[in-house]
């Protein structure tokens, strides 16, 4: 798989240029408020094979549709329950993902061989524009190599995907930094299958119960885009340790000439050759939004291990704890 990718700012020519390779049913990198999506027309399953193929993404995970607004939603989900139009008035546009029972219009491919599908409005101006311009419902997981961190900037793109799609739209960086929530509304009560920009704490104060998904229901897993397999993950090893262990966590590998990193939320005095030290944010909004970012510009550093400190998994914690545990899985 050999093109020339085009890198065009999301300017409106850009964003109708865009919109035309949508419609030839190619693919195009754009920002949403989360990360950076991979995008081809929802509907033709033919554009949508093209996605798993130029990210190495295996078939069965299914893919994120993109809607240009919540009355979209009647034409990719056979049934909307009331309780998801209460989600949708709150949430929507935003980074909070809907499962419903499929509509037969949309393919098989885009629902991961689900009866299921999985569909948001983002609220990010570029990604609506391209919606409304190609006309279609766009299927849109992270524009990444399968497996790697997740995309924020439009670098990042064409580090992983160069070549390999027709055209990146760069708006900058994205100001979430991390994937939706996905909210199964298939069952009773609805649960939390991914923690994302949306917390649970917003989640239950808008529906009342939400169930979260327990790490052994496969089934369930199945429904969400990005659960079944090794995410986020830059070459170098992630190593989670508790808050202030990281000093006492890193020696011995610097001990043994290991060149390491370490992601704090404080200050860290150790100076040692081979050793890098991130500050992350005190805010866990500004701690997402680089998230991706730092482990990415970490590994391009050639450090073997990248250690970092737990956060607290309360509100935007649970989504970075989460996040950080599969990249060290």
């Amino acid at each position: 798989m050999s093109m020339r990718t085009l890198f065009l700012k999301a300017d409106e020519p850009g964003v109708r240029r865009a919109a035309e390779v949508i419609r030839a049913g190619g693919l195009v990198a754009f920002p949403t408020e989360t990360v950076y999506g991979l995008g081809a027309d929802a509907l033709s399953g033919s554009a949508v094979a093209h996605i798993f193929e130029a990210k190495e993404r295996p078939r069965g995970n299914p893919l994120i549709v993109h809607l240009a607004d919540a009355a979209a939603l009647e034409s990719v989900a056979s049934h909307v329950p009331p309780r998801a139009r209460d989600a949708a008035a709150r949430f929507w546009p935003g980074p909070l993902t809907l499962v419903l029972p499929r509509a037969g219009a949309v393919p098989l491919i885009t629902t991961g061989g689900l009866e299921t599908v999985a569909a948001r409005v983002p609220s990010h101006p570029v990604a609506l524009a391209l919606i409304e311009a190609s006309g279609h419902p766009i299927a849109a997981p992270s524009a990444n190599r399968s497996g790697r961190p997740s995309p924020t900037r439009a670098e990042h793109v064409r580090e992983d995907l160069d070549g390999r799609i027709e055209l990146i739209l760069d708006g900058g960086p994205t100001p979430v930094g991390i994937e939706s929530t996905v909210l199964d509304m298939t069952t009773e009560p609805p649960m939390l299958l991914r923690p994302g920009g949306v917390t649970l704490e917003q989640l239950r104060d808008c529906l009342g119960e939400v169930a979260v998904l327990e790490g052994d229901d496969e089934k369930a897993a199945g429904r969400s885009p990005g659960l079944r397999y090794r995410h986020y993950a830059p070459r170098a090893q992630v190593i989670i340790v508790e808050r202030g262990a990281g000093e006492v966590e890193v020696a011995p590998w610097l001990a043994a000439g290991r060149p390491v990193a370490l992601m704090a939320q404080r200050p860290v005095s150790l100076d040692r050759p081979g050793f890098r030290v991130r500050t992350m944010p005190g805010d866990l909004e500004a701690y997402a939004r680089d998230l991706f970012a730092v482990l990415r510009e970490l590994d391009s550093t050639g450090v073997e291990g990248i250690f970092v400190e737990a956060v607290p998994p309360e509100g935007l914690g649970l989504t970075i704890m989460d996040r950080l545990r599969r990249a060290a899985s």
